[in-house]
C-alpha cells in the first residue's frame, strides 16, 4: 500500500527488516504474471464519513474512548509483526517526515514494499512465525521440542503466549499480558472508563470483562458477553482474534479492533437466515456422522459502518466482514456473530469488483454482478464459518480442526467458507428464501470475486483459498477461457455441481483432520494458469484494494 519516497537519510538496515516483514509471493514478487509491487500504487484512498448524527453524547464518549484504545492494538500488532517494524518506525519518526510516519501508522503490514524502497530491501523473507516465535525457529526444531517436552505444549501453543528461547535449546512461553503489559494496561483502563460511562448493561459488562481479559489472558467470559451485546448501536470487537499472521503454526492470535455502528434495519432484514443454520448444517454434502450440531446456532448478524480500526484490522487487505469469536467453546455454546462492514463493502464493490467483472467475464455475464449478491455472499461466507467440523475426534483423541491442520487451517477454512457460502445461497433459493431467477446473478458475482481475492496474493489465506477454488472448478469445467473473446464463460450447471463436489472434499479434509491431504489439495489446485495470469494482468487500471481513512473521533 506504499507509494511515498522515504528520505535517503534514513538508515538502510531497518528497511531490510521491513522487507523481512513483508510476505513473499510466488515468482519473485509476482502473482502469476501480475507484478504486486506495481499494484501497490493502485490502492485507492477512500475517505470514510460514517453517519454518527444519531449518537447520544454518552455513546459518542464511549466510541471515542474505543478509538483511543484501538491505538494500543496498533502498537501491539506492530510488535507481533516483528521487532524490525518497531525499529523502522522509530527511524521514520526520527527523520521528521510526518507524512511518511502517518502513512506507516495507517498501513504497516503485508503491503510494505513499494518500488521506491527497493534499494533498501534485504532478501530474507518474513519469518513464518512473525514476532510470535524466535526469528530463526524452524517447524522441525519446535516439533521435536514439543514432542520431548509434553508438559510445556499447552503453554507454548497457547493462542495467548509469545515463544522465546530459554537457555541452550529450551523455550519459554511468555503470556501476552506480560509481553504487552505496557499497552494492555492502559487499553484496559480506557475500556473500564467507557464501561463506567455507558448505561447499556450488555456493553458495560462486555467492556469490563474484556478489560479483565487483557490482564489475565482468559478471554472466555468476555467472548460470551460479546455475543450478548444488545440495545446499543455500538458494535465493537477488540482483542486478540485472528491467526493469519502466524504462518508457522496458525495458532497465535493477533490484536485488532473494529469500532463500528450497527444499522438495525439492515441487520434485521438479514437476520431471518439465522433460522436456517441448523438446516444448512444438515444439508451439507457429507456423511451425517460428520455433521456438527454441537455448535450453538444463535449467530447474531450485524450490518454496520466501521468508524475506526486498529491492529491487525489496519494493514493489508481490508476486511469487509468478520465472524467472531474463534473460540470453539463459545461457538458451541452460543454460535458466532457476523458483522458486515457495509461502508467498506460498498466501496470495494464500486471501485474493484464491478470493474473486475468487465475484465474477467463475458459481457452478458459481467452485467449480472451485483452489490446485493456481494453482500449476501459475504454474509453467507461468515455464516459458513459457524458450520461444519470444529471439534473433532482423530485416533480416539478429541481435538480441533485448527489444531490438526496447523498453518494450513486458515486457507482451507477461508476456502470452505467461500464454497459453503455459495452452496447455502443456492440452498436458500431452493427453499424459496431467495428468487431462483437470480441464480445467474449469484454465480457471476462469485466467479468475479475469486479474481478479486487472488489479486491479493495466493500465499495469503483468502487468496490461497480462492486460487484452490479456481483450480478445482476450472478442472471440473465450471468455467472456461474463451480465447477469441479474451474472457471466461461460466457453465452454470457445471459450476453448481462443482461447488457441491468441492465443498464435500474440503469438509472431509476438516472432518478427518487430514494435514497431509490438505497440503496435497493446495499443491494440486492453488495455482494460476496462463489465462488467470492474463486476466489479472489486464486489471492494471483497477485498484487492488482500498485504504479507508477514518475520522480520529466522532
Amino acid at each position: 500500500m506504499r507509494r511515498t519516497l522515504i528520505a535517503l537519510s534514513l538508515a538502510a538496515a531497518p528497511f531490510a527488516m521491513l522487507a523481512a516483514c513483508a510476505p513473499t509471493t510466488q515468482q519473485g514478487g509476482e502473482i502469476g504474471g501480475y507484478d504486486m509491487a506495481a499494484s501497490r500504487a493502485s490502492i485507492a484512498d477512500v475517505q470514510m464519513a460514517p453517519d454518527t448524527s444519531y449518537l447520544t453524547a454518552e455513546e459518542r464518549q464511549v466510541v471515542n474512548l474505543l478509538i483511543e484504545a484501538s491505538g494500543y492494538m496498533d502498537e501491539i500488532y506492530l510488535r507481533q509483526r516483528g521487532e524490525g517494524l518497531v525499529e523502522l518506525r522509530e527511524d521514520i519518526a526520527a527523520s521528521g517526515n510526518a507524512e511518511l510516519l502517518d502513512m506507516f501508522d495507517r498501513n504497516f503490514g503485508p503491503w510494505d514494499a513499494v518500488d521506491e524502497l527497493h534499494p533498501f530491501y534485504g532478501s530474507e523473507p518474513m519469518p513464518e512465525g512473525a514476532g510470535f516465535y524466535p526469528a530463526d525457529l524452524t517447524r522441525e526444531e519446535f516439533d521435536a521440542y514439543l514432542e520431548a517436552s509434553p508438559d510445556q505444549r499447552e503453554a507454548l501453543m497457547s493462542p495467548y503466549t509469545v515463544v522465546k528461547r530459554d537457555g541452550e535449546g529450551g523455550f519459554v512461553a511468555v503470556p501476552y499480558s506480560e509481553e504487552y503489559a505496557r499497552f494492555l494496561q492502559p487499553a484496559a483502563e480506557l475500556l473500564r472508563e467507557a464501561a463506567e460511562i455507558t448505561t447499556n448493561p450488555s456493553l458495560k459488562r462486555f467492556l469490563s470483562l474484556r478489560a479483565d481479559s487483557f490482564l489475565s489472558d482468559d478471554y472466555f467470559e468476555s467472548e460470551m458477553a460479546w455475543m450478548d451485546l444488545e440495545g446499543t448501536p455500538i458494535e465493537v470487537a477488540i482483542g486478540p482474534y485472528e491467526v493469519y499472521t502466524d504462518r508457522l503454526y496458525g495458532t497465535k492470535t493477533a490484536f485488532e479492533s473494529f469500532v463500528t455502528l450497527k444499522n438495525p434495519e439492515e441487520s434485521a432484514a438479514l437476520d431471518r437466515y439465522v433460522g436456517y443454520l441448523r438446516d444448512m448444517e444438515g444439508n451439507l454434502p457429507i456423511d451425517p456422522q460428520y455433521h456438527n450440531f454441537t455448535r450453538g446456532f444463535e449467530s447474531p448478524i450485524a450490518v454496520a459502518d466501521q468508524v475506526h480500526g486498529g491492529g491487525d484490522n489496519v494493514p493489508g487487505v481490508q476486511t469487509i466482514a468478520f465472524n467472531l469469536p474463534n473460540d470453539e467453546r463459545v461457538r458451541e455454546a452460543k454460535g458466532a456473530k457476523k458483522v458486515i462492514l457495509s461502508n467498506v463493502l460498498g466501496a470495494k464493490f464500486d471501485r474493484i469488483l464491478d470493474p473486475i467483472a468487465d475484465v474477467v467475464l463475458a459481457q452478458e455475464q459481467a452485467a449480472l454482478v451485483s452489490r446485493r449478491y456481494m453482500q449476501l455472499f459475504t454474509l453467507f461466507h461468515e455464516l459458513s464459518h459457524s458450520l461444519g467440523p470444529g471439534t473433532i475426534t482423530v485416533d480416539g483423541q478429541q481435538t480441533t480442526v485448527n489444531a490438526r491442520l496447523r498453518e494450513q487451517y486458515s486457507a482451507l477454512e477461508e476456502s470452505k467458507a467461500d464454497v459453503m457460502g455459495i452452496y447455502n445461497l443456492l440452498y436458500m433459493m431452493e427453499r424459496g428464501e431467495l428468487p431462483q431467477g437470480e441464480r445467474s446473478e449469484l454465480l457471476a458475482t462469485y466467479v468475479a470475486g475469486l479474481f478479486r481475492s487472488m489479486r491479493f496474493g495466493i500465499e495469503e489465506a483468502h487468496g490461497k483459498g480462492a486460487a484452490a477454488q479456481y483450480g478445482y472448478l476450472l478442472e471440473y469445467g465450471a468455467f472456461a477461457w474463451d480465447a477469441d473473446g479474451g474472457h471466461y464463460v461460466i457453465d452454470e450447471d457445471r459450476l453448481v455441481s462443482g461447488i457441491t463436489e468441492l465443498l464435500r472434499a474440503e469438509l472431509m479434509l476438516q472432518a478427518t483432520g487430514d494435514y497431509e491431504g490438505t497440503m496435497a489439495f493446495f499443491d494440486r489446485y492453488a495455482h494460476l494458469d496462463v489465462h488467470a495470469e492474463a486476466a489479472i494482468a489486464g486489471m492494471d487500471d483497477i485498484p487492488v484494494d482500498i485504504r479507508p481513512i477514518y475520522p480520529d473521533s466522532v
